[in-house]
């Protein structure tokens, strides 16, 4: 029996929430670190002519302790609840129309859409070598393929393409006809550039030209025995030195124990990546740091902080613009229909420039709140500045301090910094997860890692420890972990298996 299919139209009414433009500005201010909010504040400014500054910097500042209830003198607690409860239903609404990524339990700290940055230069190490080649003398054709050879720099300053490669891209791409031969030479150039193995092929080329550069400096002799040794030991010994497989290397030189361990100095003072030492790494050049949150610690214990305001002016709502505002208002009946365009822009622009403040308002307040609860839970570390004092702390218990939504305790966490009297670390710093042992004992997994990379640094490194020696160790210690997680906060912490660890 043949079976027919029949399409069938029908209606369904849906009830559908959308963000308005007041709420989506709220979690946009929300995000940005303190030099992009700047930015954008400044752009506001130029952009409304009913937005004005009435002051310079500063004059946002107010002093917040992390242990007091005080009120913010610059509005009520209704309404800071108020504002709250609108950006907290904003944020719901976006993860219903999946916009907004659902976070849950124990946050991984480790997110991809995450990147910590680092004080620095803004300039590129790609920058600073053609700057380099201007100040040397070479031929036009030189010049063009040394520019082409540091373009083709991989982010760590080496160079993985083959010369014949290189020559036929020149040919295609420049029309510029060269051997390989001429392209190594202009290598051998590069190779003379700032910092020594820079434009290298290979890791060993890299720190042969290191060390080679030493010599031409005068830093060492080249009949000295720490030049002779470590030349053979990177030329003739490569693989071993790389396994560091020092107990063969030592055989096969007949060198002393002392004599091992101040070549092991010379090797640490060695730049696997000459291009990161520059200021660009994995292709993104190093920003500058300005820190969100000003954290004070007295020597009695006390601690105060303060949000940074930067070049942050005050803002308000031009006088001029609510007068002609008021002036069309009283005059709406007998109004032109000039009048009333003006009328609807003026109206506009204020309530734009009144949004923007109130924005601005609620970002403060999130961050305060947000801010005073890391460190009422964080208040050991932030006294004594041990990173192994920090408690376990993920974006729930934030969230839940605050009463604030966990989206939005992770958009104040995320990119913004606290410098404090240990240092300025990022706010996800604050956060770490907790490991609970066999007796239902909750531990921070950052004390655990501090104190396993303090077992690892004090071992014997002509013998050291297995993974599972290293948890038995760490048992005596009072971390009973398993071996299993030895080894993965281990690779956690970059450290390598004892083979490697040996020298």
């Amino acid at each position: 029996m043949a079976q027919e299919q029949v399409q069938i139209q029908e209606q369904k009414q849906q009830q559908v929430q959308r963000l308005s433009q007041q709420q989506m500005l709220q979690v946009k201010l929300l995000e940005m670190p303190l030099t992009e909010l700047e930015d954008s504040v400044n752009a506001e400014l130029d952009d409304n002519p009913a937005l004005e500054k009435g002051g310079d910097e500063g004059e946002w500042t107010e002093n917040a302790e992390a242990t007091d209830s005080q009120e913010n003198d610059y509005d009520t607690q209704q309404e800071r609840e108020e504002r709250q409860d609108a950006l907290d239903t904003a944020l719901e609404r976006m993860r219903s129309d999946d916009e907004l990524p659902t976070y849950d339990g124990r946050q991984q700290r480790n997110n991809a859409d995450y990147e910590e940055i680092v004080y620095g230069d803004t300039t590129s190490f790609i920058d600073k070598l053609n700057q380099q080649v201007g100040e040397r003398e070479m031929t036009e054709l030189q010049r063009t393929v040394i520019e082409y050879l540091i373009g083709s720099l991989d982010d760590d300053g080496l160079l993985r393409k083959d010369l014949d490669t290189i020559a036929d891209e020149l040919a295609i791409y420049h029309g510029i006809d060269c051997t390989e031969e001429d392209i190594a030479s202009t290598l051998e150039l590069l190779h003379d550039f700032d910092p020594p193995g820079i434009g290298a092929r290979s890791l060993q080329e890299c720190l042969l030209l290191q060390i080679d550069r030493k010599v031409a400096n005068g830093e060492w002799q080249a009949n000295s025995y720490i030049y002779q040794n470590l030349h053979t030991i990177l030329a003739d010994f490569f693989d071993a030195f790389t396994k560091k497989h020092w107990d063969k290397i030592q055989s096969a030189l007949s060198l002393s124990d002392d004599q091992v361990e101040a070549l092991q100095r010379e090797v640490r003072k060695l730049n696997p990546k000459p291009g990161a030492s520059m200021g660009e790494t994995m292709g993104r050049s190093i920003q500058q740091i300005t820190p969100d949150f000003i954290v004070d610690t007295d020597d009695d214990g006390t601690i105060s902080f303060t949000l940074n305001h930067g070049r942050l002016p005050e803002l308000h709502v031009s006088q001029s613009f609510n007068d002609m505002l008021a002036a069309y208002k009283e005059n709406k009946q007998g109004m032109n229909r000039q009048a009333k365009e003006a009328l609807l822009y003026a109206k506009e622009k204020v309530e734009k420039a009144q949004g923007f403040i109130e924005a601005i308002k609620q970002r403060r307040n999130t961050l305060y709140i947000t801010m005073r609860a890391i460190i009422d839970i964080q208040r050991k570390f932030f006294q004594d500045g041990d990173e192994s004092d920090l408690k376990p702390m993920i974006l729930k218990d934030i969230a839940e301090k605050t009463g604030l939504d966990i989206s939005t305790i992770s958009r104040v966490s995320n990119i913004k910094y606290a410098q404090t009297r240990w240092g300025t670390f990022p706010l996800r710093f604050f956060f770490t997860d907790s490991y609970t042992t066999e007796d239902g004992e909750e531990m921070s997994t950052r004390k655990i890692k501090v104190a396993l990379r303090e077992v690892i640094d004090g071992e014997n490194k002509k013998k050291p420890l297995s993974d599972e020696a290293l948890a038995k160790v760490m048992k005596e210690k009072g971390f009973p972990i398993a071996r299993r997680t030895v080894a993965k906060y281990r690779e956690q912490l970059n450290l390598p298996v004892a083979r490697l660890r040996r020298e």
